[in-house]
């Protein structure tokens, strides 16, 4: 935000909004202590791809949709047809471009990919073209330093002077860096030190020197922008947090400053050489933002291949359930109610346990189970957001724990954060390694084959005493009813959060729960539970039209996704439950046991060099393991629809499971929760995959084995830079062919049209999503037939499947 005792010109203030635009066409990064998976295409989700195509060509030099040839050898397997080409096509109608099937032929069947796009020069790539200097990898390398230092998070042992805001801070830094001078730009400090202390109006007179007007400012900053990677996105995830607190913040844009600054410098340098050049790029950044015939043509390749995905989601979905799943239950009372994450991971362990005994149903809903906390875990006072970032945290939460045993766990804390800052400090890192080196070898080897020890539970945690007894049982009766469980409780209702155990693993959050914030869901699970527990809460829902019976109980849990084994927290039951319940535990437990062992077969054969047994169990556990699990790898629909229109059915781990039944929706209002939450959440999962996948040096995290983590807040690919935003490149491929298939989400509901498309019309941020294609939506009927597809602008088509090919999935299914 602009200061208010301060004036500006006209000019300035036309390009402060264009400043703000461009910060926000950059997707926010979360620190590794609570990442989540963030849409990188964020700040373009109000313009089709080939727009998008077409914009990331220019101010990154990448393609953003698979190359053809991925395209084609699905067309050549048979898995892309025709007919899905002539619908893709149909759908892009002559928006763009008047492009026939002949030319999608053509495109398919060439031999030479197109190539990669290149991104309009900045000036520090001009000067380097002249002068040989990589004047762009040093100003990466320069703002990086900068940077690591400022953020930091606590990584490092002595923290900089950080009053004044980002730029403020770098003026004071770069003012005193010899190392560009020394590289040749020549009198950089004190050019530096000469300029406003205002960001704005250093961007302002950078904009006057380069030339650059509000309608080249568009492109041009969000260019000089993604030159930052990481850090520009940090920056944004700073603006993130404090808009969700009615504040504002604009590291984002004093970052651009900065940036901008050292193109001036070196402009001023070389302008004699490369005004004329860089006059060219400007006028080319003023020209509004047209998709190629080629841009239009992946696009519409893009299209087809998510069609061909739906017809096989269509014929997996419509064949008969296989037994026992299609048998009727063995009594009118399921015999356990678990519910899940609707995370895809969920899926595969979900069918594991269902064909453990016909008494058992599971659910799926958001793994935060409705309760967004701001919590405190034991003997710490940094307060965790478990909850989706899209949310602020409506309660607050504890782990309570008896004072004596809260001051011990404090004091180990502290102990070991002395004993990590020995190890790392400059004056005793040396001795410590002559002198410590050789105890370690023992953990080392524990490390290595994957014997390391897990830390002890937490207590479970309590809600803050200010939520008083009639917001507890409204939390709770919209909790169950948006869960769809109103009614037929079983005696035992396990609540399973679900977390990632790894080792040596900078990203371990990003494999957690994304609806808890980065965390595992285990702390959601057990407020819940908790919560539904409590006699007076049930006496409240009574009240409310909810009973639960006297014989029914509620058990928190946490599934493990790295070995598919599962925590019961039977600690947490009433008093006496656990003895009342002995049977109906040790068939959970005899249950759970089996279901693991199967969803670790099913797993291990994606699993690079793994075994079913003990081998996926130790990956979890082996610090040099780069594949510990799959992740949301593979990621492609999310289906909101009561259990049966998908219990049975072999779904690969690619689907996000919500529960959902809307005739007990009265006013839809869990639908519109689930199209303007879950269904978000999943979207930026997938997109997120899609962007690690398709362009991984622009959305990517590089490569495990090179990482250093910086500030606490990301990795760097090697000893410096910027930082890498998103996945690595050993989570979404294997080595020899990508594990994830990069399409975009389509969501699948069973609900009435009409309510779903008055709830878009309420959200326009969310039917652009979808207006946009960056997401598909189809309503299912009560069969578990997908009939009707969203066309965009709140209209609706009536699907007609190829007969052919969904009978061919069914009988390829039958066949498993």
């Amino acid at each position: 935000m602009l200061m208010k005792h301060e004036t500006y010109p006209a000019a300035l203030l036309e390009l402060v909004t264009c400043a703000n635009r461009a910060a926000r066409a950059i997707p926010p990064l979360f620190p590794l202590t609570s990442s989540v998976a963030v849409n990188p295409f964020l700040g373009q989700s109000d313009e089709p791809l080939a727009v998008t195509s077409a914009r990331l060509a220019r101010v990154a030099g990448t393609r953003v949709t698979p190359d053809r040839s991925h395209w084609a050898a699905k067309r050549a397997a048979g898995d892309l047809t025709d007919s899905d080409l002539r619908a893709a096509l149909a759908r892009a109608g002559t928006r763009f471009s008047d492009v026939q099937m002949a030319d999608l032929h053509a495109a398919l069947g060439a031999t030479d990919t197109n190539d990669d796009p290149r991104a309009l020069p900045t000036v520090a790539e001009l000067a380097q073209e002249l002068s040989g200097v990589d004047w762009p990898g040093l100003i990466e390398e320069r703002i990086g330093a900068f940077a690591a230092s400022h953020f930091d998070q606590g990584q490092a042992l002595w923290q900089p002077d950080r009053t004044g805001g980002t730029y403020a801070a770098w003026r004071q830094f770069a003012s005193r860096d010899l190392t560009p001078e020394i590289h040749g730009l020549h009198g950089f400090g004190g050019f530096v030190a000469a300029t406003n202390r205002s960001h704005w109006r250093a961007i302002g007179r950078a904009s006057e020197t380069l030339g650059i007007s509000s309608a080249a400012a568009e492109t041009g900053f969000h260019r000089w922008l993604l030159t930052l990677q990481g850090w520009a996105q940090y920056g944004r995830y700073l603006s993130w947090q404090a808009e969700l607190e009615g504040k504002s913040d604009t590291t984002t844009v004093e970052l651009l400053a900065i940036r901008m600054v050292f193109d001036e410098a070196l402009f001023h340098q070389y302008r004699d050489q490369i005004a004329a050049r860089w006059q060219e790029v400007v006028e080319s950044h003023e020209t509004p933002i047209t998709p190629s015939r080629d841009h239009v043509i992946d696009a519409i390749l893009q299209e087809a291949g998510e069609r061909a995905a739906q017809r096989q989601l269509a014929g997996r979905l419509t064949v008969a359930t296989p037994e026992p799943a299609a048998q009727a239950k063995a009594t009118d009372r399921p015999l356990l109610q678990a519910a899940f994450c609707i995370d895809v991971r969920s899926e595969v362990f979900r069918r594991a346990l269902e064909a453990q005994d016909s008494g058992v149903q599971t659910l799926g809903f958001a793994g935060f189970f409705g309760l967004a906390a701001a919590h405190n875990a034991a003997g710490s006072d940094v307060t965790e957001g478990r909850g989706p970032v899209l949310l602020s945290a409506g309660v607050q939460s504890w782990a309570a724990e008896p004072a004596e045993l809260d001051l011990a766990r404090r004091y180990a804390a502290r102990a070991r954060r002395a004993w990590g800052r020995f190890k790392l400090a400059a004056v005793s890192s040396f001795a410590f390694v002559e002198a410590t080196g050789p105890v370690y070898a023992g953990k080392l080897l524990r490390d290595a084959f994957g014997a390391s020890s897990r830390l002890a539970t937490d207590p479970a945690p309590v809600l803050d005493a200010s939520v008083d007894l009639d917001h507890r049982v409204a939390m709770a009766r919209t909790i169950l009813s948006a869960m769809s469980l109103t009614g037929g409780f079983a005696p035992v209702v396990m609540l399973a959060g679900h977390g990632a155990d790894v080792t040596n693993n900078p990203h371990a959050s990003a494999l957690h729960c994304g609806a808890c914030g980065g965390h595992a869901g285990d702390v959601n699970a057990r407020l819940l539970a908790g919560l539904l527990n409590d006699r007076a809460v049930r006496g409240g829902l009574r009240e409310a039209g909810i009973s639960i019976p006297e014989d029914t109980v509620f058990l928190p849990a946490l599934h493990h996704t790295t070995t598919d084994q599962v925590t019961l927290y039977e600690q947490d039951l009433p008093a006496g439950a656990a003895t009342r319940f002995a049977r109906e535990l040790a068939n959970i437990r005899r249950w759970i046991e089996a279901a693991g062992a199967l969803a670790r077969s099913e797993r291990a054969v994606r699993l690079p060099r793994a075994s079913a047994g003990a081998d996926i169990l130790r990956r979890s556990s082996d610090w040099a393991e780069l594949r510990p699990e799959w992740g949301l790898a593979g990621c492609r629909a999310f289906i909101a629809a009561p259990r049966q229109r998908t219990e049975g059915r072999a779904l690969d781990g690619q689907s996000f499971l919500h529960s959902y039944d809307w005739r007990a929706d009265e006013g839809f209002g869990v639908l519109e929760l689930i199209m303007t939450a879950p269904v978000v959440v999943a979207s930026w999962i997938s997109l997120q995959y899609y962007g690690s996948s398709v362009a991984p040096a622009l959305f990517g995290g590089g490569n495990k084995l090179l990482h250093n983590v910086a500030g606490g807040i990301g990795v760097l690919e090697g000893n410096g830079g910027a930082l890498k935003p998103g996945l690595p490149w050993q989570s979404v491929h294997d080595g020899e062919a990508l594990q994830h298939d990069p399409l975009r989400l389509t969501v699948v509901i069973e609900a009435p049209r009409d309510a779903m498309t008055q709830i878009l019309d309420r959200h326009p941020q969310v039917r652009a999503l979808f207006d946009n294609g960056w997401l598909h939506l189809m309503a299912m009927d009560d069969q578990g037939h997908l009939v009707w597809r969203y066309e965009g602008d709140l209209n609706w088509s009536r699907m007609e499947p190829d007969e052919s090919t969904a009978n061919r999935a069914a009988l390829e299914i039958a066949a498993e």
